[in-house]
């Protein structure tokens, strides 16, 4: 987990880390963000003397934010928890916000990172799977369901490998980080080799490492053009795990987007800025703005 006090104009005052502890089970990993973030807290009134005004919390897996509740995380175990309603009373009445990990990454990505300035952008986290936010003017278009920006689950190779979602096919199970360490895995015949080994030997030049990387640079350049398409975003934001592979990710990219490319204008293709920090900068603007509609209102 990661945490941080946050002053209203994004700028950082503190910075913590702490493990989630889901091996002791979702009990233990709810009590663990709660006691973090009450540490947090304190540690804000400690060094400046004044308690934070409010909180956000950025969790994976499937949310509704309206009412504050973390509807379902497969990896840490729990749902239907009223995560606003929880953390609100263990910090006194506090008003808090509830985002979604990749779209409050987004977020921040888009007030203080690489798409700073930047009107409409689409980011997109390449990790485990692939997940996306579409940010508008400042702020991350949702969807109606709460499901907006999901680029890993568009089909891609129809038929194809079959994903977790029910689908064949989809982006996530080709272009991410664990799509590409199964590919290099199965291709060097080292069942411990990931993506990481495979952009090493992308960059000594092995035939088969390019085959496998190239493969994921084809599938991922897809899926956004077919966001370019009906989005129209001016800057594509690329992030998450895949993405520290720097211009051995970047440079076929851009190409393998410009060369699909027909009526559709060319998106800027740019590396995340904030790496793992974004989803805790994200909270805290989340909290700020919700502050910001108390006040409004």
């Amino acid at each position: 987990m990661k945490a941080a006090l946050l002053a209203q104009d994004g700028s950082v005052l503190f910075e913590a880390r702490r493990p989630t502890g889901r091996e002791h089970g979702t009990d233990a990993v709810v009590a663990t963000i709660l006691d973090f973030a009450a540490d947090l807290a304190e540690e804000g009134l400690r060094r400046f003397g004044q308690a934070p005004s409010a909180a956000g919390v950025a969790v994976p897996g499937t949310i509704d934010e309206k009412n504050g509740i973390a509807v379902f995380s497969a990896n840490l175990g729990w749902r239907d928890l009223p995560m606003r309603k929880l953390l609100g009373e263990r910090l006194g009445g506090l008003p808090v916000a509830l985002g979604h990990d990749v779209r409050t990454g987004g977020l921040a990505e888009g007030r203080l990172g690489a798409g700073r300035g930047v009107d409409r952008f689409l980011f997109i986290a390449l990790g485990t799977g692939i997940a996306g936010a579409i940010g508008i003017e400042g702020r991350i278009e949702a969807g109606a369901h709460g499901y907006g920006g999901e680029i890993g689950h568009v089909v891609v190779r129809p038929g194809g490998p079959a994903c977790g979602c029910g689908a064949k096919g989809c982006l996530e199970t080709l272009a991410s980080a664990s799509a590409v360490s199964r590919a290099w895995a199965g291709a060097s015949g080292d069942p411990a080799a990931d993506a990481a080994d495979c952009a090493t030997a992308v960059l000594a030049g092995d035939p088969a490492a390019l085959t496998v990387w190239q493969q994921a640079v084809d599938a991922l350049a897809d899926g956004i053009v077919l966001a370019q398409s009906l989005l129209d975003p001016s800057t594509v934001i690329v992030g998450g795990g895949l993405a520290e592979a720097g211009d051995t990710l970047f440079t076929p990219l851009r190409a393998a987007v410009a060369e699909r490319l027909t009526f559709q204008m060319p998106p800027k293709v740019v590396p995340a800025m904030l790496k793992d920090t974004a989803a805790s900068l994200g909270a805290g603007l989340l909290a700020w703005d919700l502050l910001s509609t108390e006040v409004t209102a």
